[in-house]
């Protein structure tokens, strides 16, 4: 079992920049591929990013490529979401999740652990 804690989230004009942390509990964190979805007020929750357990495998969504960094550092148990040139569609709940010995997916349903999220509000 994990424990996920997200913070970073906050206002911020378009064109800023925001950093996302997501710190886990317990000691197997390194087991675990780990990703960033959101959710927007009456959308669905959709990916955003994904590492690789090792960190040496990292994934995009369209929307978001090029603006955003994934990165994890196993020893703190924390991963990270560096995004740049945010725009107002970047609005939403932002979410890590947590996949048990699974591959960096892009699909919600195959991580067992969910944070409570972070709002994250982009003004323009």
């Amino acid at each position: 079992q994990v424990q996920l804690v997200e913070s970073g989230g906050g206002l911020v004009q378009a064109g800023g920049s925001l950093r996302l942390s997501c710190v886990a509990s317990g000691r197997t964190f390194s087991s675990y591929a780990m990703g960033w979805f959101r959710q927007a007020p009456g959308k669905e929750r959709e990916f955003v990013a994904a590492i690789s357990r090792s960190g040496g495998g990292t994934y995009y969504a369209d929307s978001v490529k090029g603006r955003s960094t994934i990165s994890r550092d196993n020893a703190k148990r924390t991963v990270y979401l560096q995004m740049n040139s945010l725009k107002p569609e970047d609005t939403a709940v932002y979410y890590c999740a947590a996949n048990h010995f699974g591959p960096a997916s892009y699909h919600r349903y195959e991580y067992d652990y969910w944070g409570q999220g972070t709002q994250v509000t982009v003004s323009s």
